[in-house]
This record gives structure tokens, sequence and C-alpha cells, in this order.
């Protein structure tokens, strides 16, 4: 969730987290972590998706969108405001749902479910499902008795009773410490569960405390379910994010504003030793992204709009060892508050506004290279000072980046077989001689992907 106000309207803004239990592993589980968020997606468009992208293209999971019933309105942080935990909201209903995720399943892909536990909604009506609410009632859910005794918004990060007592942007806030509280919540996401859901986000988990976050997950009929946590880094805050490594992946947003600033103003150089080098969480337990809903929107990442730098940018990303990364998939916005296009629903990729980023041949080539990579060290680091680096993964894998504004040729050190390889970028076969040599040209903020298994294009 982020911590503003749209106007006219309140918005909830969540981030996209998984995360790890018992283990806290930052990696969801399995050989496959890459997550494609296709956020305000309805839930036959994913499950269609899975089948006919997801799964070939090999990404471990998908992120559905908050499947709670929730506030009526177009406007997408509807979805961010519930009022009951019937699976009835803009994106489909329960049979929609439980399709989706065994569809999803049949490709291989595991599920990823976007949850609203740590509030309600902001005003009185009817919810898209038909239940009638108020603010501080939920008839048959919860009553004024379930919520925090502060009424008032956030206002002061550096105090933690007010950033986990009191209200995000005006919205009802559940007391989290509470037994009925954490016994209906648990409930909610045991249902999923039963539904086949593989890990869930927790959308404004720092607006909640750890300890009541691990007493939930305890109820679990899956404790140890993949599970990654929203919690927005803030330099002298109450509240860190380190404090939620022990329920699981735990989203790490100094990565996305970096890569942000470095693309835009620094040099790529800079990235040789990205991640823990640069004091954030470990990779083990970190969830990582250039981009989610409400970064695209505040300014404070790159997105969809940066074009050939935001390409490059999930290419870096998805060929570097570090945390388990999501690929932010939405729609083209000029209005910040608008809801996506046909109701969620996505007739085809790139019409009617949907971006399909995760669809995108750069972004979606390099899927296979990282579950082909996996567990390799970062070998044959080279860099030109300023903006072109290339870096191999163990034996693997090599990758070439130009963000300079002329194009590149050189002769680059690879820890690679000799042979041809397909480069991934663009369809071309590259040669790897006797000595680990490779010759190419990169146009200007173009890449070179090669990876070991993928000779021909």
């Amino acid at each position: 969730m982020a911590r503003r106000t749209l106007s006219g309207a309140v918005a909830l803004a969540a981030a996209s987290v998984v995360m790890a239990p018992t283990g806290a592993e930052a990696s969801p589980p399995g050989t496959k972590d890459v997550t494609a968020v296709l956020f305000e997606w309805n839930f036959a468009s994913v499950a269609r998706e899975c089948t006919n992208t997801l799964g070939p293209a090999g990404y471990g999971y998908v992120q559905v969108s908050p499947p709670a019933e929730h506030i009526q309105g177009s406007q997408w942080w509807t979805s961010y405001q519930p009022v009951s935990y019937k699976i009835a909201g803009r994106l489909g209903d329960r049979a929609a749902f439980r399709n989706m995720v065994n569809t999803c399943h049949a490709a291989g892909v595991k599920v990823v479910a976007d949850t609203v536990i740590n509030h309600m909604s902001a005003g009185n009506g009817t919810g898209t499902g038909g239940s009638s609410y108020t603010k501080y009632n939920y008839p048959g859910l919860y009553s004024s008795y379930d919520f925090d005794n502060c009424t008032s918004q956030i206002t002061n990060y550096q105090d933690r009773g007010n950033v986990q007592n009191c209200e995000l942007v005006g919205l009802a806030d559940l007391d989290t410490g509470e037994e009925y509280v954490r016994k209906t919540v648990a409930g909610y996401l045991n249902d999923l569960l039963s539904l086949g859901v593989d890990g869930f986000r927790v959308d404004a988990a720092k607006h909640m405390p750890a300890a009541d976050l691990a007493n939930i997950k305890s109820r679990l009929s899956n404790p140890g379910v993949y599970w990654k946590q929203e919690v927005i880094h803030g330099a002298g805050e109450a509240v860190q994010p380190t404090e939620y490594t022990g329920n699981g992946d735990v989203q790490e947003f100094r990565y996305a504003y970096d890569l942000k600033r470095v693309f835009n103003n620094e040099n790529l150089a800079y990235l040789k030793n990205y991640g823990e080098g640069w004091g954030y969480m470990n990779s083990s337990v970190s969830g990582v992204f250039v981009d989610n809903h409400d970064t695209e929107r505040n300014g404070s990442t790159l997105s969809y709009k940066d074009n050939a730098t935001y390409t490059l940018a999930n290419v870096f990303m998805l060929a570097w060892p570090y945390g388990a990364p999501d690929i932010n998939s939405g729609y083209e916005f000029t209005d910040h508050d608008a809801g996506p296009p046909n109701g969620g629903r996505v007739d085809a990729c790139w019409q009617s506004g949907w971006k399909c980023q995760h669809a995108w041949t750069e972004i979606k080539s390099m899927v296979a290279f990282r579950n082909a990579t996996r567990g390799q060290s970062v070998t044959n680091w080279w860099d030109n000072g300023g903006d072109a680096i290339a870096f191999g993964r163990g034996g693997k894998g090599f990758v070439a980046i130009n963000h300079e504004s002329g194009s590149l040729t050189r002769t680059y050190q690879t820890s690679l077989p000799a042979g041809t390889y397909c480069n991934v970028q663009n369809n071309t076969t590259v040669t790897v001689n006797g000595s680990g040599q490779l010759t190419a040209t990169l146009g200007s903020n173009t890449a070179l992907a090669v990876y070991a298994g993928k000779s021909s294009c």
C-alpha cells in the first residue's frame, strides 16, 4: 500500500511481496523464482496467460490482484478496500478463481494471491458481491470492537504505534493483536489455500506487527506457505523491513529506487556489487522488482514509460543473482486512479492499453536465462566505467548491456564452453571460441544474453 491519498478518493496502494515461511527464503520454493504480477487482470485472462505464455516461458509464479469482495468503483484501488472475504470482486467469482488456479497449475505455474488483511474500507455502501457495510461494521465478519482504537490517519512514521495502530489513508485498521481477528484472517487465507493457492503477498505488512503476522501464519493449514510481505524501507523509521524476515520474504524497495537512479543518472558500472553490497537485506529473503503498481504511479521507480531504459533494467534484474524477481505487468495510464481496461478482461496483449511487460521478448527471454543459470555466481565482470557492462553466470550464461548513446563492439571473456549460442535478446546466433571469447556489436540501449542449452534461435 502506498501512503497517499488520491484525488478526491482514498487510495490504497499495495506493493507486492511473497514470503517464505520457516526457512524464510527470499526465493520462492522450487527451481523457478520469477513471478509475473498480472496487475488487475481478471481470473479468466490470467488462466489463459498461464497456458499461453507464463508456463512456456518458465515463469514459476503468477501473482493475482486481491480476490476478496471490495468497494464498488472503477478505480484500481477499490480492489484494496475489502468489505468481506468472499471471492466476489471485479476480477471474478469463486469458480473463476478456482479454474484459474487449476489451469495455472496445469501449465506449471504456481499462484500467489495479493491479500489485504491490514484493514477494511474507508466508507459505507454495498460491495461488489452485494454485502452491505459501514466503515467499522461488516455484518457477519467484523464489528467496531475488531478495529484499532486509533481512528485517525497515520501521520508519524517515527512512531511505531502510529504506523501500526492508526489508519493508512483513512482505511479502517483491523486489530490484528485480537484473537478473533487473527482467527478470521487465518480463515480467509486457509480458504484460499483450500482452492490451491501457493503463496500470499501480504499488502501493507508494515502496518501490522511482525508478531501478529507470525501468529496468523502459524494458524494456516500450511504454515510454511510462500509468503511475501510489503514493507517499504524508510531511513530512520520506527518499523524496518528486517523485522519481518522471520515470517518469509520481504520486498526490498531500495533495489527498485536505486535502479532508477543508476540507470537514469549514474553509471551501470556501479552495479558490480549490487545487493547486499549496497546495504540491502540478504538475497535469500528479498523480493525485488523494477516497478510495481504503486511505484510506477508515484514516480519513485522506472516504469513502462521509460521504454528501453525500463527494458534493460528488467534484463539486468533477471540476469543478476539477487532476490526473487517480480515482473510488473499492468496497463497504460494517464489518470493515476484509472482502473483496468475492460474491467480486467485482457483479450490480447498490447491492445486496449494492456502493456504485458511479462511478454516483451527482451524480458520474457530472460526468465529462461535465469532458470538456466540458477545457483551460478557472477563471473567475468566487465565495465567501461560508464554505462556498458557485461558479466557471466559461471559456465552457464553471459550477459552484456549497452546503455550508452552509441553502439559498442568488443570481445568479451566468458566462462562458457566453445560453441554457437542464441542471443535471446534479438534471436541471432553468436559464437564462443575455444578460449571462451565472444565478439559482438551492441546497439545503443540493447543487450546480449546467451546461456548453455540454447544454441539455436
